[in-house]
């Protein structure tokens, strides 16, 4: 992974983008290197909690326009399968086993402002803007569109997307779109600390179905999602993981997970 860093500490994989130079734009190779650690991160046992993060002053700001250009020369089945490798991030992502936590410490543009949105917890900097600028380079913001529209709904959704305008971390946070705004100075002490605190106090096999349950529920009919809802009900009941904690409840007993 060329572009990428990853490292495990006190049960946290961090996930490091690490193009700089670039200000972090997804090309393919970022993006085959994201995949394959997030795949790493699944894997590994030690692993709790997942943190992605950035070097340099944005987060990520979208596309590689170079490549973007590039990929007008491609064939649609070719730009198909280019548009699939980031939809394959994006779900990845979305539908992980394991909480994913955005450290923000700069802008987050088009595709890397769909990058903060599908993790689970989104922390940021003041200074830090959003948006998705697609339409004013006459591209649109295809992917993100479905997971944007679950995650803020329809009204909020066309305002971002239709306007293509930049709007600050405190906007951002106003709209549901992150989850806090921290100082520059705190930021990474608080993102370590809610991954901490994650990772010692909750379940992983709770928060994995819990996650499995958001990301299903939502596109079946009330009678279908409720069906779902008590048979993972009943699936969670049988536990190890449940029944630990039960007992531990039960006799007063002080869990670290």
């Amino acid at each position: 992974m060329k572009l990428i860093e990853y490292h495990v500490q006190n049960r946290i994989g961090f996930i490091t983008l690490n193009r700089p130079e670039k200000r972090n734009a997804l090309s393919y190779e970022l993006v085959a290197d994201l995949k394959e650690a997030f795949e790493q991160a699944e894997n590994d046992k030690e692993v709790k909690v997942v943190v992605l993060k950035a070097n340099g002053e944005a987060f990520c700001a979208g596309a590689d326009l170079t490549y973007l250009q590039q990929l007008q020369k491609f064939s649609y089945e070719e730009n198909l399968q280019d548009s699939n490798h980031l939809k394959e991030l994006f779900l990845k992502i979305y539908t992980y086993p394991k909480v994913v936590i955005a450290q923000v410490q700069g802008h987050a543009l088009a595709g890397g402002c769909g990058l903060a949105t599908v993790c689970d917890f989104t922390y940021a900097v003041p200074e830090a803007k959003f948006g998705y600028t697609e339409v004013k380079i006459g591209f649109i913001p295809a992917i993100v569109t479905v997971f944007l529209l679950r995650k803020i709904g329809e009204a909020k959704s066309k305002e971002l997307l239709l306007s293509g305008d930049l709007i600050s971390a405190e906007h951002a946070l106003q709209m549901g779109l992150i989850h806090k705004v921290i100082t520059r100075e705190k930021l990474e002490m608080e993102v370590n600390n809610l991954a901490l605190k994650l990772a010692k106090e909750n379940s992983g096999q709770s928060m994995k179905l819990t996650k499995q349950m958001i990301a299903s529920v939502q596109s079946e009919s009330i009678v279908d999602a409720l069906n779902y809802a008590a048979e993972m009900n009943a699936r969670a009941r049988g536990t190890e993981d449940c029944k630990r904690g039960i007992a531990a409840f039960l006799n007063k007993e002080k869990l670290s997970w």
